[in-house]
């Protein structure tokens, strides 16, 4: 296994410390790259480093998946899929069926045209929900099954024992959301239920971050997808089950993430920044994937994201920082590093977190923003505590005892923080 980065700096680490620098990429240890996952690129040109992995990896027929602002950067002479043609390796057209949280119905549409096509390789690029797609997608391609595609199909398809080799994954993402450094893939159903599998088969072979894809992303994934990384580090820090080793590696990655953020509202096609968002991402949703998978943000976030069709970076822009003063007195001691990483010992980590927050350009900071009322609160919160009370409390340093405790931290003013 390898991690290629250009410009590598000086690394001072023996784990996971890196040296910061503002204008050169970091790089990271290669021991934080998963079983199953074979490479990872940031910063290199994404064409010519997919067609010499495809290479390695004797792929003949190629299923290519993304989101449609990607389809500038895929289509065209010279470009991804007519590369593909000339080489003899495309087996369909470009799939673009994929929409915001994964919804359903366009998700078997693309599981039945790999399926219709025969891949032995899929390349997604895009965000969170086509990387997910991906994974779903080699499901579906690994069972041989005539019918068409089922979120049923597709979940028993999970469950098998032993579970048959799938076909390989280059995930091409275009921001930050990082579902593909993770085994897990989720949807959203017709009904606008979250779910979704897990199982370390799902885990792509190949990552290539090229910040070229970012070029004119609107602001809200930018910046929200940046910001979802922030929220898995404080996920993995205050986490009920994390260890010094976990919190450590998080830490780190939110050190990263925090400074080359500020350095990214200056500068929002600075590729250097970008990269290292992505590195800062990778290291805190690597911790988040060591034992503490989902964090009460990532759940909380999750169900509120497909009932009221919220991107998850204004889902976090909204959350976490309540989350945070929830929970504040019986996770200080771990709160009070995240200040010491901000620079800011004496604030309140929820406080710092808001405040970097309100600096990102297209986040959502309150729930009125995204047209969520108080009564869809109250109604959202008795629904959370009726439904998932258990879950919650496992993953909360602070126990839930009524809906209203649910409420009342969804509506606490940032002003009091």
């Amino acid at each position: 296994m390898k991690l290629s980065v250009p410009h590598l700096p000086l690394v001072l680490c023996l784990v996971f410390t890196l040296y910061h620098l503002a204008d050169a990429m970091l790089s990271l240890p290669t021991n934080l790259i998963p079983p199953g996952m074979k490479n990872v690129h940031v910063g290199v040109p994404f064409l010519s480093s997919a067609i010499e992995e495809l290479t390695a990896l004797s792929s003949k027929k190629v299923f290519v998946l993304a989101n449609r602002s990607s389809t500038r950067f895929l289509e065209g002479d010279g470009k991804l899929m007519e590369e593909l043609r000339r080489m003899g390796i495309l087996a369909a057209p470009l799939c673009t069926s994929i929409g915001m949280g994964g919804g359903e119905t366009g998700l078997l549409e693309a599981c039945d045209k790999a399926y219709e096509s025969d891949a032995d390789c899929v390349i997604t690029v895009g965000g969170g929900a086509v990387q997910d797609a991906g994974k779903f997608v080699r499901l579906w391609l690994s069972t041989n099954s005539g019918a068409g595609a089922t979120v049923k199909g597709i979940q028993e398809a999970s469950s098998r024992d032993p579970m048959p080799d799938l076909p390989r994954q280059i995930a091409i993402p275009n921001s930050f959301a990082m579902a593909e450094a993770t085994h897990v893939a989720g949807l959203t159903t017709t009904a606008k239920i979250k779910s979704g599998v897990a199982h370390p088969c799902l885990m792509p072979t190949i990552i290539i971050y090229d910040a070229t894809l970012s070029e004119g992303l609107p602001d809200w994934v930018r910046f929200g997808t940046a910001f979802r990384g922030v929220e898995h580090a404080i996920g993995a820090i205050t986490h009920p089950k994390a260890n010094e080793d976990i919190r450590a590696q998080a830490l780190n990655g939110l050190s990263i993430l925090n400074e080359n953020l500020n350095l990214l509202v200056q500068n929002p096609e600075c590729k250097i920044a970008q990269g290292n968002i992505y590195v800062g991402g990778f290291i805190a949703v690597r911790a988040l994937n060591r034992g503490c998978y989902p964090a009460l943000g990532h759940l909380i976030e999750n169900h509120y994201s497909a009932r009221f069709d919220v991107h998850q970076g204004s889902c976090s822009g909204i959350m976490c920082a309540r989350m945070m003063h929830y929970h504040r007195d019986h996770s200080k001691e771990y709160q009070d590093r995240i200040s010491a990483v901000f620079g800011d010992p004496s604030v309140p980590a929820p406080r710092l977190i808001s405040a970097l927050a309100a600096k990102l350009p297209g986040v959502s900071k309150n729930h009125i923003e995204e047209n969520v009322t108080d009564e869809m609160l109250k109604e959202f919160s008795q629904w959370e505590f009726d439904n998932h009370i258990a879950r919650l409390n496992q993953l909360s340093p602070k126990e839930f005892k009524t809906a209203e405790d649910i409420y009342g931290m969804l509506t606490e003013s940032l002003e009091k923080l």
